[in-house]
């Protein structure tokens, strides 16, 4: 049996990166895990989410959340939500303004196509020295990629 993957999106945008998977589930309940920050480290495929640690249970447009993370030194960043759409969009963003959004989009028998997108055009040039240091860009669609086979396997037990 092949294993399962995720596709990784060319979208010809600088800073900019995405990976896509469907998954045999309905969409409102991949967005509920989505919009449950506590949810996050289970489908976390970099590693680097941690923990939740403050936040509403269920995310909303403007809703903050803090969370415990990890990329070669543990911090902690609090995030905004800025883009909401139930059941079909959500978007954040933190301190250093780039923008992860989780886009779903019914297929027809329960099936739902779900694009993972990372946005850091227009930062900051400290966030730009901060992606180069970590070489983020270059390691962010596999971890996307990962994290989506991740939810599929989450989703699709339920």
């Amino acid at each position: 049996m092949e294993p399962i993957r995720a596709e990784i999106l060319n979208l010809n945008l600088p800073r900019t990166t995405a990976a896509r998977i469907v998954i045999d589930a309905p969409a409102q309940q991949i967005f509920d895990l989505i919009a449950d920050a506590r949810c996050h480290p289970l489908f976390d495929g970099s590693g680097t989410v941690q923990g939740s640690i403050s936040g509403p249970v269920r995310l909303h447009l403007g809703a903050k959340f803090g969370m415990a993370m990890k990329i070669k030194v543990p911090y902690r960043i609090t995030n905004t939500v800025v883009a909401f759409e139930e059941g079909k969009k959500i978007s954040w963003c933190h301190l250093m303004k780039w923008t992860w959004s989780y886009e779903l989009e019914e297929l027809g028998n329960a099936g739902t196509q779900v694009t993972e997108t990372f946005d850091a055009r227009g930062i900051p040039k400290l966030a730009e020295k901060w992606l180069d240091i970590t070489g983020t860009l270059e390691l962010n669609p596999k971890w996307m990629a990962k994290s989506l086979v991740k939810l599929k396997a989450i989703c699709e037990s339920n």
